[in-house]
């Protein structure tokens, strides 16, 4: 029975970790890219949530105050694009590894600066609310949680899958300049990435948040999440929800049956493991680029 409860509890952390690896997952589809502020735009998104649904601040109903933390936050995403990493473009990729870094600890001073550094409690309509399976305790916000995750990861799916957008932002990973050549505005596509990120790095900061209180230094969560990108196959949307739960899933685990320097290493330890044994991913998509 305790197996079980933690299980269920790292299946919940799992899609959080899933929900902010999707958004690297996003950037690297698109541009081939790595964006190390995710995990800090995660962070950002559930204090947007947060100050727009608080009575002594805007006080919006819920399901409204997180839209308008998603809206805001494709607004973030698209304007560090448009006015931040365009102006490397064309650059290595590390000079956007370097860049994103940075912007993280920016965003991060902007958060504490706006909302302090005190832990504060996100109030969500499931939040401490549990149902009973046969003796294991489900909290209602992981369900929440799971279903969430698995509705955005196949919407996600299908938008790269199926839509014109999709297909041109894989176009233009594959080959910019050819991409722009055929006709793909891949500036303006990679923009709408980038916002497309900040959407559902808003969503996972908003589940995070109805599981515990937050503050600026949760966007270094993202750590973990680019280590899940990476088991999964930084291409792979199904990928990086499999690595999330690895990682969600193992740490408890280990936490409960191993030492604590194993449980804390846990997930780089799956990392190396992966990255020796499979070097791209569980899920690999590498191919030769289409020129």
């Amino acid at each position: 029975m305790d197996f079980l409860q933690l299980l269920v509890g790292g299946v919940a952390n799992g899609c959080i970790y899933g929900l902010v690896a999707l958004g690297f997952v996003l950037i690297y589809k698109s541009s081939e890219g790595v964006n190390f502020a995710q995990g800090d735009m995660m962070m950002l998104g559930a204090f947007l949530a947060l100050g727009f649904g608080n009575a002594d601040q805007l006080g919006l109903p819920f399901g409204v105050a997180v839209l308008a933390a998603m809206a805001a936050m494709f607004g973030v995403g698209y304007g560090i694009d448009r006015v931040v990493v365009r102006k490397i473009f064309g650059q290595p990729h590390f000079a956007l590894v370097i860049l994103t870094i940075a912007l993280g600890f920016v965003l991060r001073f902007v958060a504490g600066s706006l909302f302090g550094y005190t832990p504060l409690v996100l109030e969500t309509p499931f939040s401490g609310r549990n149902l009973n399976f046969g003796g294991v305790i489900v909290g209602l916000n992981d369900l929440v949680t799971i279903f969430v995750t698995l509705i955005l990861t196949l919407a996600l799916w299908g938008f790269f899958a199926r839509t014109r957008i999709g297909l041109a932002a894989q176009a233009a990973s594959q080959n910019q300049m050819a991409a722009y050549i055929v006709g793909v505005p891949v500036m303006r596509v990679n923009s709408l990435i980038w916002g497309l990120s900040g959407v559902v790095a808003t969503v996972a900061g908003v589940l995070y948040a109805s599981k515990g209180a937050i503050d600026p230094n949760i966007g270094l969560l993202g750590i973990k999440a680019f280590a899940a990108a990476v088991i999964g196959g930084m291409g792979s949307l199904p990928g990086a929800l499999l690595g999330g739960l690895i990682i969600g899933i193992i740490e408890p685990i280990a936490g409960r049956y191993a030492p604590g320097e194993v449980a804390v290493m846990s997930p780089y330890i799956i990392m190396l493991i992966v990255l020796v044994t499979r070097p791209g991913g569980l899920f690999a998509q590498i191919h030769a680029k289409k020129v």
